[in-house]
């Protein structure tokens, strides 16, 4: 493969090929996530090369093994689809395996190269912008006076685009290492995996101006199997929010809790019981022929 955003995890000699993934990281993370856990647990993608699947693990634009440059603050989200995109249509068909603000990227990109994509498995996705309010910094204020609504949009904020955005430790431990299948144990080791992120990419993440990255509708996806997956200790994607995407594309939604894992949050890939989750969602692939 020549594309600089990738790493490929290839299945041993003499295993079964089935149909390839692409693995996409969130915002303010890398590829890394899918290789290892912080505390030094198999990965998606190499537990389920072991199972005879290739998966490329892609590095967005400015993160991870591609350092950021000069324009890294007004990198757009649909940057970062138009380069998935050119990945896709090299590796594809594939399916993609998308995290976060990721899923923005992976809605797009799929848009973009339909016919290098095979299916979809969602972690916890941030939603075309197609389903969210636009912001400015007067409506999330208002919106921040009741908690539930404001959970339900992602609890978004208003970044200023000059300069590149770090997470603070607090935010982080809110959001990301609350739930009680996070390795606490490995909290310096995963907190070493943050990068920063691009403001621009955060206000389309939250739709702030209406600047937010759109797909033509559940058109553009028809015909490709979606599976949305979310965790009941996920404080960003309470179920309804994550189900709506699912019905908006007329995709599959699996909340764990109801398949006998509660308690995983947002890092599902990275938490204690990740493996369970790649078998169920691998379950997922093979009935769909995939």
């Amino acid at each position: 493969m020549t594309h600089p955003g990738l790493r490929a995890v290839v299945p041993a000699r003499g295993a079964t090929t089935r149909t390839p993934l692409v693995f996409v990281h969130g915002g303010a993370h890398t590829g890394a996530a899918y290789l290892e856990t912080p505390d030094g647990r198999l990965g998606w993608a190499p537990y389920l090369a072991q199972h005879g699947r290739t998966g490329y693990v892609y590095d967005w634009p400015g993160r991870g093994a591609r350092p950021p440059d000069e324009a890294f603050v007004r990198q757009s989200l649909g940057d970062v689809a138009r380069d998935l995109a050119e990945l896709l249509a090299e590796v594809g068909p594939a399916v993609l395996v998308t995290h976060s603000m990721g899923g923005v990227v992976g809605w797009r990109a799929a848009e973009l190269a339909r016919d290098a994509v095979a299916g979809i498995v969602a972690i916890a996705p941030g939603p075309p912008a197609n389903l969210q309010p636009a912001l400015d910094a007067a409506a999330i204020a208002e919106l921040r006076k009741d908690d539930a609504a404001y959970a339900r949009l992602g609890r978004p904020l208003a970044h200023p685009e000059d300069v590149a955005l770090g997470t603070p430790r607090e935010l982080v431990a809110q959001v990301w290492m609350n739930s009680t299948r996070f390795p606490r144990e490995a909290e310096a080791a995963y907190l070493a995996t943050i990068v920063p992120e691009s403001p621009r990419a955060l206000n389309e993440r939250n739709n702030i101006d209406g600047t937010g990255i759109t797909i033509a509708g559940p058109s553009a996806l028809a015909g490709i199997p979606i599976l949305i997956i979310t965790g009941d200790d996920d404080p960003r994607h309470p179920r309804e929010t994550d189900e709506a995407i699912a019905t908006y594309l007329g995709a599959d939604f699996l909340w764990l809790a109801d398949a006998g894992l509660p308690g995983h949050g947002h890092m599902q890939m990275i938490e204690h019981g990740n493996l369970a989750i790649a078998d169920l969602f691998e379950h997922w692939l093979e009935t769909h022929t995939l």
